[in-house]
């Protein structure tokens, strides 16, 4: 295991130890939430869509007005060289920019320049039982951002959205929850995306319903096209999933797990699906090969 003492913290473009790793308490990330993060992971010595991830970034930067104060190019170089840095070849990357430090009030022009902050780290989202028997999980009365307010597709600093969803799912006995829009749609679950399997078509909500553009959502959809799949995003209801012949989420984190049971209805037979089953280990084995080299 990892001393927490040997990880070295990129900010700014130097490397600092945990407990010299900080920024200032003026930081508009700190202060408001404002910022944008990616969570990317490495496998076997080799970034996974490093440039994927780096491109949605840049993204959300633009949608929130946000100028990173490096190109595309150097944020993956600085990326790389922080796994080598830590001696990972396998590692989850949590690239954090924030505004940068500011006054008390809300005005973004009063930060001088923004950070960038990169760490990278070993995570494990669920219990490793759950990616075998597969999971329960819950509608939660937290409704996803609208469109009109946060849109769903930035990934900001302020996931409080999120998290409030994360307690009543926690709260109810559950390691994740399905988020409705205000429409009562399915839009994703609190950290990952959703998916189901009916009639041997794969179906996940649709951006519009607030999904997130996911990084790994995009993979097994790419992966279920190659199994000559039909794959759609139509507006899906909570009946449709509790009718699926399958279901799993999708997330850099989670990766990809069956969900068994939804708000105590038992999916398909209430075991991880053969489709589940086989874009897991084409998952597998896809992240073995392809990737950034560290």
């Amino acid at each position: 295991m990892r001393s927490i003492e040997a990880m070295k913290i990129y900010i700014d473009g130097k490397y600092y130890d945990p407990k010299n790793a900080k920024i200032s308490v003026f930081d508009h990330g700190l202060l408001y939430g404002d910022g944008i993060f990616e969570g990317i992971r490495a496998y076997h010595g080799r970034v996974f869509r490093l440039a994927e991830h780096i491109e949605r970034l840049f993204y959300s930067a633009k949608a929130i007005l946000l100028k990173i104060p490096l190109t595309p190019e150097q944020v993956a170089r600085a990326v790389v060289e922080t796994c080598r840095k830590n001696k990972l070849r396998d590692a989850y990357i949590r690239l954090v920019v924030t505004r940068g430090a500011g006054s008390l009030g809300l005005n973004p022009h009063k930060c001088a320049k923004p950070s960038v902050i990169i760490i990278a780290d070993k995570i494990q989202l669920y219990p490793a039982e759950l990616y075998h028997r597969g999971m329960d999980i819950v509608t939660v009365p937290t409704t996803r951002n609208l469109h009109s307010a946060v849109n769903p597709a930035i990934k900001s600093l302020n996931y409080l959205n999120n998290i409030l969803a994360k307690i009543e799912a926690i709260n109810s006995g559950c390691e994740e929850a399905i988020m409705l829009n205000a429409a009562g749609y399915v839009a994703e679950c609190t950290g990952d995306n959703i998916f189901m399997v009916k009639g041997g078509q794969l179906l996940t909500p649709p951006l519009s319903a607030g999904a997130l553009h996911g990084i790994t959502r995009g993979v097994v959809m790419e992966l279920a096209r190659q199994n000559d799949m039909a794959v759609s995003e139509p507006n899906l209801t909570r009946y449709d999933f509790f009718n699926a012949d399958e279901c799993f989420l999708t997330g850099t984190g989670a990766e990809i797990i069956a969900v068994v049971k939804i708000d105590g209805r038992v999916i398909g037979n209430g075991k991880p699906g053969p489709v589940t089953e086989k874009l897991v280990a084409q998952y597998r084995q896809l992240t073995q090969v392809s990737g950034e080299p560290i």
